[in-house]
């Protein structure tokens, strides 16, 4: 190899790499952190919509290369189908934004979430056409689908999207590239390979960051209200339940007289080991009784107030 073949090498080797560091391939450890109350007020709003889908935008930052943030949520006045959802009216998002600021939110939009109501979390052509409208203005932006129907209480079938460039295709090079396995992406399903995952888009992980509030009122979200103790119940069914709690406090009281008379019959170790496998009718009649009569002074605390009312 003679000098001048050496320094063709070299000055195509220096080609490259400059061509490979003037493209930014995103990272597969990329995680998006979804706060508590953008997450409930995104699936409240999918469920208002069921069967329609509906759509919204996601208020937050971009932390850094690796991490997106989603602060809060914002519904957005578009008309959906079963199937699709139109695109952002721009007017609204705009109007939105200038008051946002107003009030003390200066957070930026970094994508947009909409609702798949029982068929899974995937992109449709209308998404992808959606998504490339927002990728166009931000490249980090990101896609959020929910599935409000398949959610259930201590799982949210939520899961985060973005495009892969159609000139990293043709190029044959791989759309992400991994430097860490922080956080966990969501099994594909069959439904959303079909609809062009690790095609034309791909899966960000998705992970919840809550606070002591956020925590607390999470924990308070689902407890009774204190004024459901005094609701008032149906006369004709207290009348009922109290009719078949004295029958049980008759019966009970029949079985604890005849124990009470078996006990002068029975030894020192038979009395510790007569109530084993069978049902102790003095606990059972002091809960029966403790029980009625508790629902009796309630209805008639709640009588009472309704008639002061």
């Amino acid at each position: 190899m003679d000098a001048n073949d050496y320094q063709q090498m070299l000055m195509q080797a220096q080609g490259q790499r400059q061509r490979t560091g003037d493209t930014t391939i995103p990272d597969n450890g990329e995680v998006i952190h979804i706060s508590s109350l953008a997450l409930l007020k995104m699936l409240k709003h999918g469920r208002a919509g069921v069967p329609m889908e509906v759509m919204g935008l996601m208020l937050g930052r971009f932390v850094d290369e690796y991490t997106v943030q989603v602060i809060d949520v914002y519904a957005m006045p578009q008309s959906g189908t079963t199937v699709s959802v139109e695109s952002v009216d721009h007017v609204f998002q705009q109007k939105m934004m200038e008051m946002l600021k107003q009030t003390g939110r200066p957070e930026e939009v970094v994508g947009w979430y909409h609702s798949h109501p029982g068929f899974g979390c995937w992109l449709s052509g209308v998404d992808i056409n959606t998504q490339q409208s927002f990728e166009s203005l931000d490249s980090r932006s990101v896609s959020v689908v929910i599935d409000p129907i398949q959610s259930v209480k201590g799982k949210v079938v939520i899961d985060a999207f973005r495009l892969i460039q159609p000139q990293t295709v043709v190029a044959g090079s791989e759309p992400r590239q991994t430097t860490s396995n922080i956080g966990h992406i969501n099994k594909p399903s069959i439904q959303a390979l079909i609809h062009g995952l690790n095609r034309h888009y791909y899966s960000i992980a998705v992970n919840y960051r809550k606070t002591e509030l956020e925590q607390s009122m999470l924990m308070n979200l689902h407890k009774r209200n204190w004024t459901e103790g005094l609701a008032l119940k149906d006369f004709k069914t207290h009348k009922e339940n109290n009719e078949k709690a004295i029958k049980s406090m008759l019966t009970l009281s029949e079985a604890y007289n005849k124990s009470v008379q078996e006990e002068s019959t029975l030894t020192a170790d038979q009395l510790k080991t007569r109530h084993v496998g069978k049902q102790d009718p003095k606990r059972h009649l002091e809960e029966a009784v403790e029980q009625a009569m508790g629902n009796q002074v309630v209805q008639n605390l709640a009588s009472m107030l309704l008639a002061e009312l």
